[in-house]
């Protein structure tokens, strides 16, 4: 797989299924890494952050972006854009980008992607990765799985995608929800060839 050049954005793409926390974790290791950061949300995500994290979409950006601005004095940057956007430019494959992370990711939009249903910009965003030979990376949260989600994601995955299930090991023994989630976002950053120690790895720990 191409690694992530650490000289262009990464888009990150948030549908309104449930796991809030992943994406706000991400973005803030994915800032502190460096890397700027085209962000697009889709409908019902604000509705899931408050139900998940007690605090709006608006409110968990801010303190995203503040946790990794204080980590490193040299952060990424979000620029923002409309899931009906087209002129953004994940639209496109001329735009250069590192790729694109769906995280979480809707069984109603990993359906889209794998039938090349490009109805908004999240959907148009994978596709062209999957074009262009980018990575793409669908973290779904989502069980039990069903027959027409088992084969969507055999389907992408013949595409070219990475299905990255929102599954935390336990062999790290997490003391936390915290622990969970790094646990997870440490694999999506491996992925991206981005370099984060958030949770210990197989055999680090006697």
């Amino acid at each position: 797989m191409d690694r992530t050049p650490p000289d262009l954005p990464l888009a990150l793409g948030v549908t309104g299924a449930s796991g809030a926390p992943y994406w706000v974790r991400l973005l803030e290791v994915v800032l502190a890494a460096g890397h700027d950061v085209h962000l697009c949300v889709s409908d019902n995500v604000d509705t899931v952050c408050r139900a998940e994290l007690g605090q709006g979409f608006d409110e968990a950006l801010a303190s995203a972006m503040a946790h990794a601005t204080a980590a490193v004095e040299a952060a990424g940057e979000v620029r923002i854009y409309d899931r009906h956007d087209f002129h953004a430019p994940m639209a496109s494959g001329s735009a250069r980008l590192a790729g694109l992370v769906l995280v979480p990711c809707s069984m109603g939009t990993l359906g889209r992607i794998a039938n090349g249903t490009s109805d908004d910009l999240l959907s148009r965003a994978a596709d062209v990765c999957l074009k262009e030979r980018r990575p793409l990376i669908l973290v779904p949260r989502e069980t039990p799985l069903g027959l027409i989600h088992l084969e969507n994601m055999a389907r992408v995955t013949r595409a070219g995608a990475v299905v990255l299930p929102a599954m935390p090991g336990f062999y790290h023994r997490p003391q936390s929800i915290a622990d969970l989630v790094d646990f997870v976002v440490q694999r999506i950053a491996d992925q991206l060839g981005i370099a984060v120690d958030l949770a210990p790895r197989w055999g680090d720990r006697e």
